[in-house]
């Protein structure tokens, strides 16, 4: 199991790692049907895209071999944090490729990454490429989600389907926080 969630109690673990994903569901986030699980129970493929210790964008882009680029469904802001949901789509037929639920730090980035992260038309992860941006990626947890009819439609998939993500911790070469990230794929 990953570090994170071997230090902190099961419960206290999966709860705090999934905060960006309960934003997206909002009340009835308590109904959520996710199971934990290891590296090794995911298929082949879903391994390769979700079990490294980087960014999901560039990533995605070299599996599907085109530009990502970004739709964002929900967002909200207090301060200098910003939560949104999204959705990651092939640049050439718009397939979606990522649901992200993100929350960010905004402090810490410059004025140009700020307006583009506001902005919502860039990936967070081509962002941090596209600025320089030096930071650190520290997944804390791999699941199993039997998707809704909302995630569903979002991703192209089926209600009641089993697909995989991840909980990703963005982090400043300083060690702040950048971002929390859940992170799930369609199917593969």
């Amino acid at each position: 199991m990953p570090p994170a969630l071997e230090t902190l109690p099961p419960e206290t673990a999966r709860t705090d790692i999934l905060a960006p994903l309960r934003f997206f569901y909002g009340l009835s986030s308590r109904d959520l049907h996710v199971t934990f699980v290891q590296p090794e129970e995911m298929p082949q493929t879903d391994r390769w895209l979700l079990v490294h210790a980087s960014d999901m964008t560039p990533r995605l882009a070299q599996h599907h071999d085109c530009d990502i680029t970004l739709e964002v469904h929900a967002k909200s802001r207090i301060g200098n944090y910003l939560v949104r949901a999204s959705v990651l789509k092939k640049q050439v037929n718009a397939a979606p490729v990522e649901f992200g639920a993100i929350g960010i730090h905004l402090e810490g980035f410059s004025e140009e990454a700020r307006e583009l992260i506001l902005g919502g038309q860039v990936p967070l992860g081509g962002i941090l490429q596209h600025c320089e941006v030096p930071h650190s990626s520290h997944p804390s947890g791999y699941f199993r989600i039997e998707i809704d009819h909302r995630l569903a439609t979002l991703l192209g998939a089926s209600e009641g389907q089993m697909l995989y993500g991840r909980c990703n911790e963005l982090r400043h070469a300083d060690g702040s926080a950048l971002a929390e990230v859940v992170e799930v794929l369609p199917e593969s």
